[in-house]
């Protein structure tokens, strides 16, 4: 089915699953581009559709919950309140079309006002999920994965001759300084892993392996 955007109000099919891209404009190190996570949501979200002709993909949400990313330049957070209201606000309006939603997040900043708002939502008896990609132990930032999973969507935007290691310990023992002082102050680069050896088979992988678990969720949401 095509993207919401591209249709005109008699063509939209009030009984298709509206697929809402949810992700960030955030830094990704020296050598990927702000929009990594909203390219990741966005393109799960129309192979998802186009897996199941029933999906609608809605415009992609670029901002998110990036506070931990401040002090790096381009880096545009509304925080997790803004994150909440607007999320509870869109399905709220979308559920007058749409019978469900599915919200497809990319950014893990985005975890607790997304939870907080389906939450809500479903308090008031919408039909709302929200699912999120996971990613390797050890490579929670513009490491090798999220570095091979756009070499797999649009190689000619990765600054292959930038992607140099970061801070590589486990994010459990970055945890507190990442909440107390944020990215910069254990990772001057922006890269919380090693995004060495990158490589676009590795990101088409990743992309198969996540797209058959949102498959995977959906088909369950939606038997129940």
């Amino acid at each position: 089915m095509p993207d919401l955007a591209t249709l005109t109000w008699p063509e939209v099919d009030a009984a298709a699953v509206l697929a809402v891209p949810v992700g960030s404009t955030e830094q990704h190190g020296p050598h990927l581009p702000l929009s990594t996570d909203t390219d990741v949501a966005l393109a799960l979200s129309r192979r998802l559709a186009a897996a199941r002709p029933y999906v609608v993909v809605a415009p992609a949400l670029p901002y998110g919950s990036s506070g931990e990313h401040a002090g790096f330049p381009g880096t545009l957070s509304i925080g997790q309140d803004a994150v909440e209201l607007l999320l509870v606000e869109l399905v709220r309006s979308a559920t007058l079309t749409f019978r469900r939603v599915l919200l497809v997040s990319a950014h893990g900043g985005n975890e607790a006002p997304v939870r907080q708002a389906v939450t809500r939502l479903r308090a008031e008896s919408r039909d709302v999920l929200a699912w999120s990609p996971s990613l390797p132990r050890g490579d929670a930032h513009a490491g090798r994965s999220e570095t091979s999973l756009q070499l797999a969507l649009e190689p000619a935007r990765v600054r292959l001759d930038r992607a140099v290691p970061g801070d590589s310990r486990p994010i459990a023992e970055l945890l507190p300084a990442l909440r107390s002082s944020g990215v910069r102050a254990v990772s001057p680069n922006g890269v919380l892993g090693d995004p060495t050896g990158a490589s676009a088979a590795e990101g088409v992988a990743l992309l198969d392996a996540q797209l058959a678990d949102l498959l995977a969720s959906v088909a369950a949401w939606l038997d129940r």
